[in-house]
């Protein structure tokens, strides 16, 4: 009595089988994306097209679903697109997260019972590992501590010492200047002075010249002129 059964089931079971086709098993990583492609018959070029999830055929529930035309039908994370000429439709699922591995299927809408594949789904977890710092940036930043931390700290007593160093500096400088011209201008009026009195004594010698040189007539008659 349960063979007729059995033969039966068997028949529904080739007969979606053959009527619609899609990968065994999809592996996608964490935070990527995933796309697989199931193929059908021409007969059902117009039918809708469905993705749906659970391990059982009959409880299965279905994410998202094309309407009927070759437009693509977006819903959160999931996408399905139907391409009625080449009777494929693709499923693409985004944002992947460990949690969507499971069992899904492939289908089309149908009345009676619909047509579907069944498809693994497995997700890679995401590498985890922190990247490391480059040394090079450690290095510098060593370098640059210990070179700030050997410059000696300047006091208020450093910095008067050095500001009457640098007074000292600019007015020993300025007092020989000064000196110096008043040294010139001495030498200077000293010598003007020396050949003043030069002058003085060359005309009176002149001047004695002259009275010596007077003719003897001249000098008789200034005589004459005395009294007795």
């Amino acid at each position: 009595m349960w063979l007729p059964q059995l033969d039966l089931l068997r028949v529904i079971s080739y007969s979606i089988a053959t009527e619609i086709t899609g990968p065994t098993t999809v592996n996608g990583l964490e935070r990527g994306s995933l796309t697989l492609r199931c193929a059908y018959g021409s007969q059902w070029e117009t039918y809708l097209k469905w993705w749906c999830r659970g391990a059982v055929w009959s409880s299965c529930q279905i994410l998202v679903k094309t309407t009927g035309s070759e437009q693509e039908v977006k819903r959160g994370r999931l996408s399905i697109r139907d391409d009625q000429k080449n009777h494929t439709f693709t499923v693409t699922m985004k944002d992947l997260r460990r949690d969507d591995a499971d069992t899904y299927w492939c289908g089309i809408e149908r009345t009676g019972t619909d047509l579907g594949v069944k498809v693994q789904v497995t997700i890679d977890p995401a590498s985890t590992a922190t990247p490391t710092m480059p040394t090079s940036t450690t290095f510098t930043a060593l370098v640059t501590l210990q070179e700030t931390s050997s410059f000696p700290t300047l006091n208020s007593h450093h910095l008067d010492n050095r500001h009457k160093v640098l007074k000292l500096s600019v007015l020993l400088p300025l007092v020989f200047s000064i000196l110096l011209l008043l040294l010139v201008a001495a030498s200077l009026l000293v010598w003007r002075m020396m050949k003043r009195q030069k002058k003085g004594e060359r005309s009176w010698v002149r001047l004695g010249w002259d009275w010596a040189g007077l003719p003897q007539k001249g000098h008789h008659k200034a005589l004459l002129l005395c009294p007795g």
